[in-house]
């Protein structure tokens, strides 16, 4: 079976056609209300350039007629003119009859026998389909769930097991009494009974034979279809290279231009939806690169650059966003245009000095275009303003930065729900963490002599360079490290910054699909998400870059005997969010200890003196109001300082806060380190709340 070309062009176009179509509509009852002429330039452009990838050329002239006929009344108010809605009805009819021949091309180049007369026209439709990303997500949950329930199940062949040797005791003990018991009836019921014993003995060993076969089973099929779906949701970023390639060279070509393209960063894979939102931003990134920045061969060559123009896209990963980067070598945004044109429109007034950060954010509204004259490839200002609107579905940002004569930069942050990378598993105390495996130059073992210290911190000796030696422990959990004879250490890097990262077992690499952390926890640097183990259980994911940036400072020794001596509890039923508060409290020098519920915390606080408590609101059993008020009222406990730490801003959860009498309330969401820290030192430091070292 051939490849069929434009399998997901269809499905695109399709949708891309019926929102169209009910603009059109909605125009003509409505007349331009609330942008709608603007969004269906935007509508033909994308539609265009989709086209124009795939080289579906007529489709591709007749989305540029629809934007000719909106042209003209892109600024119009009220009702548009009943000839220019006949006329985008016509074209789009003449688009919807090319799209028929497509789909029926490829029909009978799919299946050479006749297609039955019955057969639905537009089953082609529903031959691939997008699966919603809520429908993904509850799908992953809920395989994530079975996989818990299953191992649970796990107890049960060692339940069975035991039964099956409580079994083989009473045989031995009915064997014993049938040996000794002279009465000849007792004797038969005994054989008997010694008889079903050992029926019941066989079929307990066989059951659990079978349980345990069929829970490996199990366990071995639910991992691949998690593995399966997780896969579904993500799509290597390189998938858009070769079309974005094509797209490049066609304008360049048709503006008789020398254009060579770079991609970096194929192998990140992340959302199917965020790659199909990013996509109509990159097309117009990347053409806007060829139209206005790279200059003809004469100009480079006057200007002492290569005649070929040069485009990269990079796509990186750096602290939870995916990053995409396109520069050009070209001439730079003409910001003396830029502030014409927008005169001309009257977004600024005359006489304004508007900064260039000013004026390249007037560009990605749209409506502003510094082409002499209207081609495919430019001149309406239609485009850039998709960028921006891309950026405001994904809650990402875009930055545009240029120097005149050196080129321009976009750069695109987005957040991604989820993503998937290859990494190296280590294990840093009880812990397993993922290490991202593009950052990872090499691994070693490290004798204890091999580590230098001075006043910057410890570090190594790493091709010929001194580089940060930091333990992985000590740099997400806090605390001191013991003396160790030898350590196996991961370096890392980007650019040309270097770290040395001790660990206590190196697991060997995996693909692991990586969840962004939970709102709940607080944010860290080092953190660029979590993966989920078989069991479920999540497993830090690190942010390499962060990681670099933070070495030099976690190298050094804290020498803070104040705050040391300060004991602080941490109580949180959640594990994550136990490790990070006392990653930040150790790392301020203080001495911690965690507990796992109220009732935990309450024993702990017994047991030991604590200067400070930090506690959770919502867990079970015992909460953290509830919590607060038995400390209150304990003639011992009474006088500690407890600061609530929730994710709940309600004003009625403040309040009660202050009624239990907490010396704090700390929101989740608006979490800020610095903050919590300058709340927790005058509390510690009151007259009679440090214990004695």
């Amino acid at each position: 079976m051939s490849k069929d070309p434009y399998k997901y062009f269809r499905l695109e176009g399709r949708e891309l056609l019926t929102q169209f179509g009910a603009g059109v509509l909605e125009l003509e009852k409505n007349g331009n209300t609330d942008g709608l002429i603007q969004k269906l330039l935007r509508i033909a452009h994308t539609l265009k350039g989709a086209a124009r990838v795939v080289k579906l050329v007529e489709i591709a002239d007749y989305a540029h007629k629809l934007e000719d006929a909106l042209a003209p009344v892109r600024t119009a108010s009220g009702a548009v003119p009943k000839e220019i809605i006949e006329l985008l009805l016509k074209q789009l009819d003449h688009i919807e009859t090319l799209f028929k021949d497509i789909s029926a091309a490829q029909g009978a180049a799919a299946a050479p026998s006749p297609t039955p007369a019955s057969a639905p026209p537009l089953e082609d439709q529903f031959r691939t389909v997008r699966a919603d990303i809520g429908e993904m997500d509850a799908l992953l949950d809920g395989v994530v769930e079975t996989h818990t329930l299953l191992n649970k199940l796990r107890e049960a062949p060692r339940r069975i097991a035991e039964g099956a040797q409580l079994t083989s005791i009473l045989l031995a003990q009915l064997a014993q009494r049938s040996g000794r018991e002279k009465n000849r009836q007792i004797s038969a019921a005994l054989d008997r009974a010694h008889a079903t014993a050992d029926d019941l003995r066989k079929l307990l060993a066989r059951l659990e034979d079978s349980i345990e076969i069929s829970i490996d089973q199990m366990d071995r099929e639910l991992q691949a279809l998690r593995g399966s779906a997780e896969q579904l949701r993500l799509i290597s970023a390189g998938t858009l290279f070769a079309a974005l390639e094509r797209l490049a060279r066609d304008v360049a070509r048709d503006l008789g231009k020398n254009v060579a393209t770079e991609f970096q960063g194929a192998d990140i894979h992340l959302d199917a939806y965020v790659l199909s939102i990013l996509q109509g931003a990159l097309v117009q990134i990347m053409r806007n690169a060829v139209a206005h920045g790279i200059e003809p061969e004469a100009e480079r060559r006057k200007a002492k650059k290569p005649a070929e123009g040069r485009i990269k896209l990079a796509v990186t990963r750096s602290a939870g966003q995916i990053v995409f980067t396109v520069t050009d070598d070209g001439r730079g945004i003409d910001m003396a245009a830029v502030r014409a044109k927008a005169e001309e429109a009257g977004l600024i007034h005359r006489g304004d000095a508007p900064s260039e950060s000013e004026l390249t954010a007037l560009l990605l509204r749209g409506g502003i275009s510094t082409s002499a004259r209207v081609t495919d490839a430019a001149g309406r200002g239609i485009g850039l303003d998709v960028v921006q609107t891309a950026m405001a579905q994904l809650s990402g940002k875009a930055r545009v930065t240029s120097k005149a004569g050196a080129g321009t930069t976009f750069e695109l942050s987005v957040p991604v729900s989820v993503s998937a990378l290859q990494g190296l598993l280590v294990d840093a105390g009880s812990d397993v963490v993922t290490i991202p495996l593009d950052s990872v130059k090499t691994c070693l073992r490290l004798e204890a002599s091999d580590i230098s210290s001075a006043e910057t911190g410890a570090s190594i000796l790493y091709e010929g360079e001194a580089i940060p030696f930091v333990t992985l422990s000590r740099a997400l959990f806090g605390g001191a490290e013991p003396a160790r004879p030898a350590w196996s250490a991961v370096v890392i890097g980007s650019g040309d910054a270097r770290a040395a990262i001790g660990v206590d077992r190196l697991r060997g690499t995996a693909r692991v699909v990586v969840r962004p952390l939970s709102a709940k926890v607080p944010p860290s640097p080092l953190l660029g998400g979590v993966s989920l183990d078989a069991e479920g259980n999540p497993q830090l994911v690190l942010d390499s870059l962060g990681l670099l940036s933070a070495a030099p400072k976690i190298a050094r020794e804290i020498d803070d005997r104040e705050a040391a001596l300060t004991q602080i509890l941490v109580v949180d039923d959640s594990l994550t969010t136990r490790m990070l508060e006392q990653s930040i409290l150790e790392s301020a020098g203080y001495a911690v200890d965690t507990a796992a519920s109220g009732e935990e915390g309450l024993e702990a606080a017994r047991r030991k003196t604590y200067a400070l408590i930090l506690v959770d609101v919502e867990m079970p059993g015992i909460d953290g109001f509830t919590f607060v008020e038995q400390v209150r009222a304990d003639p011992v406990l009474h006088g500690i300082p407890v600061i609530l730490v929730t994710s709940r801003n309600a004003p009625e959860d403040i309040r009660r806060g202050e009624d239990v009498r907490a010396n704090g309330y700390v929101v989740k969401g608006e979490f800020n380190q610095t903050k919590l820290l300058n709340m927790i030192r005058p509390l510690v430091l009151k007259e009679g709340l440090i214990p004695n070292g």
